[in-house]
């Protein structure tokens, strides 16, 4: 019990809002402190299979149609569904990063909005 108020003082609250065009977070406190186009640009990885992300938000957008066959600048979210589940995690992850300016001793909680009539599965995948 008393564990969880010490996190909950240190801790960031943060919610997302994941939108096929852009997505948002807020900071509790701060408002909304980023506004990032829902783009990521990922390289295939050949000797894993993986895609290795290059570049998010506003790079990555400005990459679109100006890349070399080997580089792609995708959508990762598609009618607010999440349509590459490894590549939107990723996006996540340096999105969350950059608000949090290295501070990583205690976890953030998260909430993230979803859309109304998607499917428990995709519900689940957020």
């Amino acid at each position: 019990m008393v564990l969880g108020i010490l996190k909950g003082l240190f801790s960031n609250d943060i919610a997302i809002d994941l939108g096929t065009a852009n997505t948002l977070i807020y900071l509790k406190g701060q408002g909304v402190v980023c506004n990032e186009p829902s783009v990521v640009a990922v390289q295939n990885d050949a000797t894993n299979g993986r895609k290795k992300v290059l570049a998010v938000g506003v790079e990555a957008k400005n990459m679109l149609g100006r890349t070399p066959d080997s580089i792609q600048a995708i959508r990762p979210v598609k009618e607010g569904v999440i349509a590459d589940f490894e590549v939107t995690e990723q996006m996540l992850r340096y999105l969350i990063r950059k608000i949090r300016n290295g501070r990583s001793l205690v976890r953030p909680r998260i909430i993230i909005s979803v859309p109304h009539g998607i499917t428990e599965v995709e519900k689940r995948a957020v």
